[in-house]
């Protein structure tokens, strides 16, 4: 079965979609497909999956390499670690036929990590010279942690870079504060049923203040269409509880009449909980994805090009539960195979829909100058790791 879904003319342009089953993506998840139509503004529609042009074996040399440094400097070496593992990630990640570029520097990398260091050492020396000082200290410390956060938002966007223009991010102190603490907040407080709410107020914050070159990043995702993900998730979890609860039922009747009253619904009650924790996991990562796919689908670029995202949720929460799996059984060594496999994934689930003709667009936003000067990031900012 195929729908379409159609937009209205917008800045007088217009471009149609055709949504496609894909089995790739489970039941009721689609794919994008692209109908091209004539703009009356001249130009032609353009639809790109990213891509992701990286293996397994090739990032596993410099995995390698950065552990045994980090090992051999006692730590020191993991800031330059970084800047190589994301050179490495942004330049194999490809749309429109260019890669992103990333332009950290260790000695920044490492300042940052050394303040935040710095911090935690001060707080650990006082907690046994003052105890009670701690206590103060504490919750100064979660309301300043906003501003870390949007620091180091601020400068990731400053030192990346797609087709010689920089990304910037002009958040404030009071927009973080309200994305990450007072989002986290409520989401405590109602126990999970505001989740939708602090979703997103966080990534408007990020999205809202996001610029290529000059041109702003914008998202609206709808809060009915969070909380439908939201609900999904919960009757999810109380599916899997109750199945789960029904078969531990039968399996402590069983086990008690061969185990003898209570060592049977002992063990299996422990059972019982340990395989909570895989369905919480699987619910969060489902809802992780559908928060994605709503909130990228929703943004635009300059008001006028669209982001698309349409990960298969179900195949994400694989992704991401094996991944760690096969992470620990390997003891770490098929950390690069996981890593490459998840970028993948998420950049060829990734797309972007232009308004106009590439070459002048991009050409424009050229035009108008970078995002930051080079110069400036030496002095501007570091990051520090959150």
């Amino acid at each position: 079965m195929t729908c379409r879904a159609t937009r209205r003319p917008t800045s007088g342009a217009y471009l149609e979609c055709r949504w496609e089953r894909s089995s790739s993506c489970g039941v009721g998840e689609h794919s994008m497909a692209v109908v091209e139509q004539d703009y009356p503004l001249g130009g032609s529609p353009f639809f790109q999956r990213a891509s992701f042009t990286g293996n397994a074996s090739e990032y596993f040399g410099i995995w390698i390499v950065n552990i045994l440094l980090t090992i051999v400097t006692l730590g020191i070496y993991s800031a330059w670690a970084k800047v190589r593992r994301n050179r490495y990630f942004y330049g194999n990640t490809v749309i429109l036929d260019h890669s992103f570029e990333y332009h950290a520097k260790g000695k920044q990398i490492l300042i940052g990590r050394l303040i935040v260091f710095g911090v935690f050492f001060v707080l650990n020396v006082l907690s046994h010279i003052a105890p009670l000082a701690v206590l103060v200290i504490w919750p100064v410390l979660l309301v300043v942690f906003p501003w870390f956060l949007m620091r180091g938002l601020r400068f990731n966007a400053r030192v990346t870079s797609y087709r010689n223009v920089r990304f910037d991010f002009v958040g404030t102190y009071g927009g973080a504060f309200k994305a990450i603490f007072l989002g986290a907040l409520v989401t405590i407080v109602s126990f999970g049923l505001l989740s939708p709410i602090a979703s997103r107020w966080f990534y408007k914050y990020i999205f809202d203040n996001l610029r290529y070159g000059d041109r702003p990043f914008s998202t609206e995702p709808r809060l009915g269409a969070l909380y439908e993900a939201l609900v999904t998730v919960i009757a999810i979890m109380i599916v899997s509880i109750v199945i789960l609860g029904v078969v531990s039922a039968f399996a402590i009747g069983f086990s008690s009449n061969s185990m003898g009253p209570g060592m049977g619904s002992l063990s299996l009650w422990h059972w019982m909980i340990v395989l909570i924790f895989p369905i919480y996991l699987f619910a969060g990562l489902y809802y992780r994805a559908t928060v994605r796919n709503i909130v990228w689908s929703a943004a635009t670029v300059d008001h006028r090009h669209e982001l698309r995202s349409d990960l298969g949720r179900r195949r994400y929460a694989w992704i991401a539960i094996s991944n760690v799996v096969v992470t620990l059984v390997t003891l770490g060594l098929m950390r690069p195979w996981a890593a490459v496999r998840m970028q993948r994934f998420l950049a060829e689930h990734t797309a972007i829909s232009i308004n106009g003709e590439i070459g002048v667009v991009f050409d424009q936003i050229r035009s108008t100058g970078n995002a930051i000067s080079a110069e400036y990031l030496d002095v501007d900012g570091f990051d520090f790791g959150f």
